[in-house]
């Protein structure tokens, strides 16, 4: 078992849980409380979890470009992109950020459960002269509408000029850390790296502010309703970019890159399922792997859901047959012994407010 850096901060404060083989917070004042502090003032998540990769080196943009379907050759030093890592078959192998610093340096943020697999498959495809480092520093996510005012309280530089997915450092009371405009619940705010000591002081202030803890539950149910995929479970390496409505990831005039035949052929063919958002009436969850059915067929399967607290209802992400995707098709969800009534909708069930 691994514990976070911030571990010290919440230990006695929160209920925890094992996830990825990390001991983290899964709840600390509860779910109600904390996705209404995330959807209309701050919190506060613990994100030290996720995997840090740094790689550096000569041409390392022409090396890491070949690997993802998106163009990141001439990403700007200060910007990110999402993307993902595929394989010969198209298959995902994790979804993640890249951050560039220079044209000899960039930082990888990756899921947890994928940190050691993924660091494998570069030394595999990426040459010698490509460093590899996968790091670990405290991580921390400031989210919500008023993460950039009341995370400027603890910086004299000025966060409004660092745009979304935009990345620099920045000066606090106990050093200089990185921060990013990125951000897993759909709403504006900001990811922190730090050095274990000064990401512990910055939790604490941030607390102190009146930023909200939040958990693992919440950011899952948060992340839902934004229509983000949780990788292991909305994707992994048997679907491609196409099924799992990654499809804009997909830059087809870059040239070649791992998967792009295999992702060329899918495109001509057409996919035989799509992922999509489902939403339902009542209260009960269309939980993973439970079965989404048409005229008594089974048409397809849940990745994802919860109960919306946002719309009060239930929702979920499903792989569904694409003759059954369509905006607005009628569909059922077997609950148990019950078969729930569902509706097709865009997989963004909720959109901040400007």
């Amino acid at each position: 078992m691994r514990y976070s850096p911030l571990w010290t901060c919440y230990q006695n404060e929160a209920k925890l849980t094992e996830f990825a083989g990390w001991m983290l917070p899964a709840q600390f004042g509860g779910l109600t409380l904390e996705h209404e502090a995330v959807r209309h003032r701050a919190g506060l998540f613990d994100i030290s979890h996720m995997g840090q990769i740094e790689l550096q080196g000569s041409a390392v943009w022409e090396y890491l470009n070949a690997l993802v379907p998106t163009d990141i050759l001439h990403l700007p030093p200060g910007q990110a992109r999402y993307t993902v890592l595929l394989n010969a078959a198209g298959g995902i192998i994790d979804d993640l950020i890249v951050y560039a610093h220079d044209r000899e340096h960039a930082t990888l943020i990756v899921n947890a459960a994928c940190t050691a697999k993924n660091a494998a498959w570069l030394r595999q495809h990426l040459p010698p002269e490509v460093a590899i480092e996968p790091v670990s520093q405290a991580l921390l996510a400031v989210q919500g509408p008023q993460a950039t005012a009341l995370w400027q309280t603890l910086t004299p530089d000025t966060l409004a000029g660092i745009p979304r997915f935009g990345h620099g450092t920045v000066s606090t009371p106990w050093g200089r850390v990185w921060v990013a405009r990125t951000g897993y619940t759909g709403e504006d705010g900001w990811e922190i790296r730090a050095a274990p000591a000064v990401g512990q002081a910055l939790w604490r202030a941030l607390v102190a502010a009146g930023v909200t803890p939040c958990g693992l539950v919440a950011r899952d149910v948060l992340r839902l309703e934004a229509g983000l995929h949780l990788y292991g479970q909305d994707m992994d390496e048997t679907v491609t970019p196409l099924e799992a409505g990654l499809g804009w990831l997909v830059d087809w005039d870059k040239g070649d890159f791992l998967g792009r035949s295999a992702l060329l052929a899918q495109k001509a063919q057409g996919v035989a399922r799509k992922l999509v958002g489902l939403v339902g009436t009542g209260r009960r969850i269309f939980r993973p792997g439970y079965p989404v059915q048409a005229q008594g067929q089974t048409v397809g399967r849940i990745t994802s859901g919860t109960l919306s607290l946002s719309l009060g209802r239930p929702i979920a992400l499903a792989y569904v047959a694409v003759p059954w995707t369509p905006l607005g098709t009628s569909l059922t969800v077997q609950v148990r012994e019950q078969a729930l009534p569902a509706t097709v909708v865009k997989r963004t069930f909720y959109s901040r407010r400007a």
